[in-house]
C-alpha cells in the first residue's frame, strides 16, 4: 500500500510538471531586444523626467481650471521624482523581466505621451443631449 502511495504521488508530480517542460523558450534575439528597449526606456525616463513639471502644470490647468496653477506644479514635482525613480529602476534592473515581460513600470511609458485632451462623447437620453468625458486619451 505504501509503495502504491509513492507511485501515485510520483505519477501526479510528473504529470503536472510535464506541461511546464513543454513551454517554448523565447528566442534570444527577442529577449535581448526587450532588455535593450527597457534599458533605453529607463535612461530616457530618467533624463526627461524634468518635463513632467510643465506637463503636469499644463494638464492640471486644462482639466481643473485656475486651481491647476497651484496643483499642477506640485503634481509636476511629484511626477518628476516618480518618473526619475522609475527610470533609474528600469535602467538598473533592465535584465530582469519584471513587471510582466519587460513591460513599462509607469503609464504612459514616456513623458511625451499623454498630452491629448480627454475625448468627449455625446450621449442622448430621453431627448436630452449630454456630454461625457472619456479618460482613454490620457
Amino acid at each position: 500500500m505504501r509503495s502504491f502511495a509513492w507511485f501515485l504521488a510520483l505519477t501526479l508530480t510528473l504529470s503536472c510538471s510535464t506541461p511546464l517542460l513543454a513551454q517554448d523558450e523565447p528566442k534570444p534575439e527577442f529577449v535581448v531586444e526587450k532588455m535593450a528597449f527597457k534599458l533605453a526606456r529607463g535612461v530616457t525616463n530618467f533624463a526627461t523626467a524634468i518635463v513632467e513639471l510643465p506637463k503636469q502644470s499644463y494638464l492640471s490647468v486644462r482639466d481643473r481650471g485656475n486651481v491647476g496653477y497651484v496643483i499642477g506644479p506640485l503634481k509636476g514635482v511629484g511626477m518628476t521624482l516618480y518618473r526619475a525613480f522609475i527610470g533609474a529602476t528600469e535602467a538598473v534592473f533592465f535584465p530582469v523581466p519584471q513587471p510582466g515581460y519587460y513591460d513599462p513600470m509607469i503609464e504612459p511609458d514616456f513623458v511625451w505621451k499623454g498630452w491629448e485632451p480627454p475625448q468627449r462623447a455625446t450621449v442622448e437620453e430621453g431627448g436630452v443631449t449630454m456630454e461625457t468625458e472619456s479618460g482613454e486619451g490620457r
